[in-house]
């Protein structure tokens, strides 16, 4: 439950901010003129004000649409991603996001139109070319919708036009906007999965396997294209067990068919982030090794993450063509 939402004033008028204000009417409301004023500010602790998070109503000004990080991709060339939010409600301990940010806060960024204008003015840029944005880099693309209403608005404009790819990442069951309008063959439903015993212990707050097992399938029926996410494969003494017994659960439920896509990457974080992380959860098992600093990164030793690498490549070989699995891969790995 949203307590508090701060609103800045540029868009307290906005039909969109009345609107989820009005989905909260008990909450506190407090205007500001940015806001960074909020999201920035010193001596937050992100932990204690993950418990419970405030709203902030903002404008987003630039930047909206930014290019892809290396080897992030799904077979095309020109990849980019936009967050019309910040942060997630669920706590999965190797989420980035919890070193980027001070604030625990949700923001939602009300200006919709400009990012889809955005979204095209890239794609012409490109001169047509077939161009792929990604949604759910810096907060999950379903979970908070029905507050945001952020598909209904987005969905329309990526229709009618197949060289524009949209990919929704999440690890969230909230299908009811997808189920509920026709399927789009150009807007790919990416679920981040992970093995069991692994998603209890690290992915705190979100739907268990079985649950988003369940969703996928349920997708797929309506004939969306699916896609999975295994990034990052995280480490467990018995990692080949479990990703062997997590690959044969997914593809024992989901027909080959309605999969456009397969990913994995290894998990990595800035140094200066894992530092972040590291103070705010010194418990963390996930935290606690075998990871590395290797230059400015912190990841598993490198013939580690290599060799699970090759193991979950080889075993997702026996269930999708090579031409739909793909490698988030580091630049160092020469992929």
């Amino acid at each position: 439950m949203i307590e508090t939402i701060y609103v800045e004033h540029d868009v307290r008028e906005h039909p969109r901010t009345q609107a989820v204000l009005a989905r909260y009417p008990r909450a506190t409301v407090i205007e500001c003129d940015r806001y960074q004023e909020v999201f920035n500010r010193r001596a937050q602790n992100f932990r204690i004000q993950k418990r419970r998070p405030g709203l902030i109503l903002a404008r987003k000004h630039e930047r909206r649409v930014l290019p892809a990080p290396a080897g992030y991709g799904i077979g095309g060339e020109r990849n980019f991603y936009f967050s019309h939010m910040y942060n997630c409600v669920y706590d999965c301990q190797y989420c980035f996001l919890q070193g980027m940010y001070q604030s625990a806060h949700y923001v939602v960024f009300v200006n919709f139109e400009d990012f889809v204008e955005d979204l095209h003015a890239e794609h012409h840029r490109g001169g047509g070319e077939a161009t792929y944005y990604y949604s759910g880099y810096d907060a999950d693309s379903l979970v908070f919708n029905s507050t945001t209403r952020f598909l209904e608005f987005i969905l329309p404009a990526f229709e009618g036009h197949d060289d524009l790819w949209l990919e929704l990442r999440t690890k969230s069951t909230a299908i009811r906007p997808l189920l509920a309008r026709r399927a789009m063959s150009n807007v790919i439903v990416a679920f981040s999965l992970s093995p069991s015993q692994l998603a209890r212990a690290v992915e705190h707050g979100a739907p268990p396997l079985e649950a988003r097992l369940e969703a996928i399938l349920r997708v797929a029926a309506a004939g969306w294209p699916v896609g999975l996410r295994f990034d990052p494969v995280i480490y467990d003494a018995q990692y080949e067990q479990l990703y062997t017994e997590l690959f044969d659960q997914v593809f024992d439920t989901l027909p080959g068919s309605a999969v456009h896509s397969v990913s994995i990457g290894p998990l990595r974080f800035p140094r200066p982030m894992f530092e972040v992380i590291q103070r705010q959860s010194p418990t963390s098992r996930l935290l606690a090794g075998p990871l590395v600093a290797r230059g400015n990164m912190v990841s598993y030793p490198r013939d580690l993450e290599r060799r699970m690498h090759a193991f979950c490549r080889d075993a997702l070989r026996r269930h999708v063509p090579e031409d739909r699995l793909f490698a988030c891969l580091p630049a160092e790995w020469g992929a």
